[in-house]
C-alpha cells in the first residue's frame, strides 16, 4: 500500500471539487482550504467519522475494496482515477455494480484488426458483447443476435455447433467465472436469471458449481473438430479488460500448420457471406 502517494492523490482530488457542484450548501466567508472539507467527503461517502481523514493522513489499516469505493464515488473519480486509487491502496480493482457492460469502441476496433484470429469479448456473465468476423464461422451458432452466451452454449447446448476436446476444462472455467461474478454482483438480474436457467437445465453445471472451481485466465491449447475445415489445433489466449470486467478471448493457429490454413479458409468464407461485427459500444 502506497500510503503517502494515496494520501497526496486524495487531497489533490478533494481540493479540485467545489461544494455547489455536489449540491452541498455554500456558507458565507472564505474556506480555510480550497475544495471540500474532509468531513464533507465522509458525509457524501456515508463512511464512519474520520475514516476519510485517516486515509488522507496515511494512517490506519489498509481499507477493503468495498469501503474504499465509497470515497472514490464521493470524490467523483473517473474510472481511470478510481483504478489508480485501488492500486495505490494495494487492492484489486473491482468492477462496477453490473455484470453486463457494453464493449468500448477501441476494444471493438482491435477485434476488426485480427482477420485470421477468432476473437470474442464475453462479459462477466458469459454473454458475448462483441466478436470479429472470423468468430462467427469458427464458433458457429448465432453470435450476432445479442443473446449468445458461452455458459448456455456449454451447459444447455444453445447454439453449439460441435464438441471440443477441452469441453470439460471449459465447463470448469465458465463456472469459476460465474461464481466470481455472483460474488461481486449479487443483485444483477440478468446474472440471476442465467444461473437459475443453468441450475434447472444442467445437472453437470450444479455438480461443478458445488466444487467451487477457481481459474485464472491464461494460455490454453484447444483441439476442435470443425465440420467445415476439419481438425484445428488452436492457441487460446485471454486479454483482460479489468475496468469493464471483460475478457478478449483470442483463438489463433501456429504459423505454417494446417490449422492456420483452416482459419484462413473460414475467414475467406466469412467475408463472402458478409459476416459483420456485432458490438454494443459506449457512445462516442
Amino acid at each position: 500500500m502506497a500510503r503517502q502517494e494515496l494520501a497526496r492523490f486524495l487531497r489533490a482530488r478533494r481540493a479540485s471539487l467545489r461544494p455547489h457542484e455536489l449540491g452541498l450548501p455554500v456558507t458565507d466567508g472564505p474556506r480555510r482550504t480550497p475544495g471540500l472539507r474532509r468531513e464533507e467527503v465522509d458525509g457524501l461517502a456515508h463512511t464512519p467519522v474520520d475514516y476519510y481523514t485517516r486515509l488522507e493522513q496515511a494512517r490506519g489499516p489498509r481499507p477493503s475494496a468495498r469501503i474504499l469505493d465509497a470515497p472514490a464515488q464521493a470524490l467523483r473519480l473517473t474510472p481511470v482515477e478510481r483504478s489508480h486509487v485501488f492500486r495505490l491502496a494495494g487492492s484489486v480493482v473491482p468492477p462496477g455494480g453490473t455484470a453486463v457492460r457494453p464493449v468500448r469502441p477501441q476494444v471493438a476496433r482491435l477485434l476488426e484488426r485480427l482477420p485470421e484470429t477468432g476473437a470474442v469479448v464475453p462479459d462477466a456473465a458469459c454473454g458475448i458483447v462483441a466478436r470479429n468476423p472470423l468468430a462467427q464461422p469458427l464458433f458457429g451458432g448465432d453470435l450476432g443476435a445479442g443473446t449468445a452466451n458461452l455458459a448456455r452454449r456449454r451447459f444447455l447446448g444453445q447454439g453449439r455447433m460441435y464438441e471440443s476436446s477441452s469441453a470439460e476444462e471449459f465447463g470448469h472455467i465458465v463456472v469459476a467465472g460465474l461464481r466470481r461474478a455472483a460474488d461481486r454482483c449479487p443483485n444483477e438480474p440478468q446474472l440471476a436469471t442465467l444461473l437459475a436457467e443453468l441450475r434447472a437445465g444442467s445437472q453437470e453445471f450444479g455438480r461443478i458449481w458445488e466444487t467451487r472451481p477457481v481459474h485464472a485466465p491464461g494460455h490454453r491449447a484447444k483441439n476442435l473438430a470443425h465440420p467445415r475445415v476439419g481438425r484445428l489445433r488452436l492457441n487460446c489466449d485471454v486479454l483482460l479488460v479489468p475496468e469493464d470486467d471483460q475478457e478478449v478471448v483470442l483463438m489463433a493457429a501456429d504459423p505454417g500448420l494446417p490449422a492456420e490454413r483452416g482459419l484462413r479458409a473460414l475467414a475467406l468464407g466469412g467475408l463472402r457471406t458478409s459476416c459483420t461485427l456485432k458490438r454494443t459500444v459506449y457512445p462516442d
